[in-house]
């Protein structure tokens, strides 16, 4: 993955929700182009640091249901909506929403906001790819664990703060 956009998951509750956050920082390196003297955060990466959050929702839904080998990836973004723009400083609070989760895939709502102001919304579309490497499914595990708990050990199933 080269761009990690989630700093936390500070909660996931399958099957129903999650929230997030990413501190925006003028060091992410898309601020050297985007853009030199007025930087500000492009809206195809919010809708990736939502994308990331409801994917980890629809694998835990599917964990759930004794499901450990499935990746959620991005398919489709609709309704995407963006209100207001995000800045170097600003924390941007992530949460989603399961509207459907089946075998074949998962849809979330989606919003960003930032001070308690929604500055983004979209609904994405999810289709699962089965990971059977044992190499990337612990790798995708310890990225898991440092989302949840600031470590790379850890039990996925725990509930995360």
């Amino acid at each position: 993955m080269r761009y990690v956009l989630l700093d936390r998951i500070t909660r996931l509750a399958p099957p129903t929700s999650a929230e997030g956050v990413k501190c925006v920082s003028m060091s992410d390196d898309i601020f050297e182009h985007h853009f030199p003297g007025h930087p500000i955060f492009p809206g195809a990466l919010l809708i990736e640091a939502m994308a990331q959050l409801g994917g980890v929702l629809v694998e835990a839904c599917m964990r759930l249901r004794g499901r450990q080998d499935l990746h959620a990836l991005l398919v489709m973004s609709d309704r995407a909506r963006f209100r207001k723009g995000v800045y170097p400083g600003d924390k941007v609070v992530l949460s989603s929403t399961v509207l459907q989760v089946s075998e074949h895939g998962g849809r979330v709502a989606a919003t960003a906001q930032v001070e308690g102001e929604k500055v983004a919304e979209a609904e994405l579309t999810f289709a699962f790819a089965e990971v059977t490497h044992p190499i990337l499914l612990q790798r995708r595990q310890e990225m898991l664990n440092l989302w949840l708990h600031g470590s790379v050990a850890g039990d996925l199933g725990a509930p995360s703060r």
